[in-house]
Parts: structure tokens; C-alpha cells; sequence
């Protein structure tokens, strides 16, 4: 039996069920991640964008929805790699100054990623003629990048400046 070739509307579902995996991931290691924060505007930030996770996975179920298919994740080796770097940090970097500059650092590792799935997932939802899937996965792309300027400026204010 021949195999069926894929088009643009597989990639998107595989996509989404890699970022689905992902943001249950995140969603699991923020609170560690504020628990161990020294700062406590960093552990704020973590503790906010936890409740914004739940929500960024809220919208992914109606994404799945919206496309027929079940909420089902898919491995992600990739959001694996950052958070696996992130724990590394907070053993390695455990009652150090340095603990919260390289937690803020993995946090926009992770930024950076959903930044990228996001914008390739809104892009792809337009082309496929999904617009209520392009604005659900929009609206959580903006959040991504509010979220990743926060921690550049936690970054730069503070955090940084107290481990130098």
C-alpha cells in the first residue's frame, strides 16, 4: 500500500502537538524554577507566566478542536534539550549568585522557542484557512514576546547587575 504523501496541514498538527508537549512541559518545571529563584521579581515572573502556560495550553486544545484532531502531545526533544540545560544550571549554580542570571537565561531559551513555533504555527493557520486558530495562536505568541522583554529587563535592571 502506497504511502500517502504529507502536505502543509500534517506539518501544522505535528507542530502543534510538539508545542502542546512542550508548554505541558514548561508548565511542570516553572514553579521548581520560582521555588529556587533568589529574586523575588524572577520568582514572580515565573509564577505569572505558569498561570499564562495554562492558559497557552487552554488555547492549544481549541487549536486541536478547531482542526478536528484530539489534544495529544508529541516528544519535543528539543524543549527536553533547553530544560534539561536549565536544570543543569540550577544544580550546577545552586546558592550562587550566578543562579538566577542562568535561570533567567534558560527561561528565554524556552522564550525563544515558543517565539518561533508560535510565529511558524499563526503563519501556517493563516495558509490553511484556520484564522480562528491563527488569532487563538497569536494571542499567546504576544504573550511569548511580553514575556521574554520582561525577563530582558529583569535581566539588565537587576538580576545581572546583582551577580557581577
Amino acid at each position: 500500500m502506497a504511502k500517502q504523501p504529507k502536505d502543509l496541514s500534517d506539518l501544522f498538527h505535528e507542530t502543534v502537538k510538539d508545542i502542546y508537549f512542550a508548554e505541558r512541559q514548561i508548565l511542570r518545571a516553572l514553579p521548581k524554577m520560582a521555588k529556587n529563584a533568589q529574586s523575588p521579581e524572577l520568582a514572580k515572573a515565573f509564577e505569572t507566566h505558569r498561570d499564562e502556560t495554562q492558559v497557552h495550553i487552554e488555547r492549544l486544545e481549541q487549536v486541536f478542536e478547531i482542526i478536528g484532531k484530539s489534544p495529544r502531545g508529541k516528544t519535543c526533544d528539543a524543549i527536553v534539550g533547553i530544560l534539561d540545560e536549565g536544570k543543569e544550571i540550577m544544580e550546577d549554580f545552586a546558592d550562587t549568585q550566578a543562579l538566577d542570571p542562568g535561570m533567567l537565561a534558560a527561561a528565554q531559551a524556552v522564550e525563544h522557542y515558543e517565539i518561533s513555533r508560535y510565529g511558524t504555527l499563526k503563519t501556517w493557520a493563516i495558509q490553511l484557512g484556520h484564522p480562528d486558530a491563527a488569532k487563538l495562536l497569536d494571542a499567546t505568541l504576544q504573550e511569548e514576546i511580553k514575556t521574554d522583554k520582561l525577563l530582558s529587563q529583569l535581566a539588565t535592571a537587576s538580576v545581572n547587575r546583582k551577580a557581577a
